[in-house]
C-alpha cells in the first residue's frame, strides 16, 4: 500500500519511473477507479463520500503527456 500526508494548500507531485503506478495513484484519488481492495481517504473520509464533480475540481494534475485541443491557448487553458 500507499500512505501519504499533504497539509492544506501544499503542492506534492508523484515522480518515478514508467509503470510505477503513479497515474493509478491520481485516478484512484479522483474516483476514476475504484479500488479492487483496500479504501482510499482524504481528510479520514473515504473517497466515495465526496460529491465527485466537487472532488475532481479540487484536485490540480499535469500529466506526463501535455496534450492541446484544436483551439485557441486560452480555451485550451480552461479546460483545465
Amino acid at each position: 500500500g500507499i500512505s501519504f500526508d499533504v497539509k492544506r494548500g501544499q503542492t506534492i507531485a508523484l515522480v518515478g519511473s514508467s509503470g510505477s503506478g503513479k497515474s493509478t495513484c491520481v485516478q484512484l484519488l479522483q474516483r476514476f477507479y475504484d479500488p479492487d481492495a483496500g479504501s482510499v481517504f482524504i481528510d479520514d473520509h473515504q473517497v466515495d463520500e465526496y460529491n465527485l464533480k466537487w472532488l475532481r475540481e479540487h484536485i490540480g494534475v499535469v500529466s506526463q503527456e501535455p496534450i492541446l485541443f484544436q483551439a485557441t491557448i486560452r480555451e485550451n487553458i480552461l479546460f483545465g
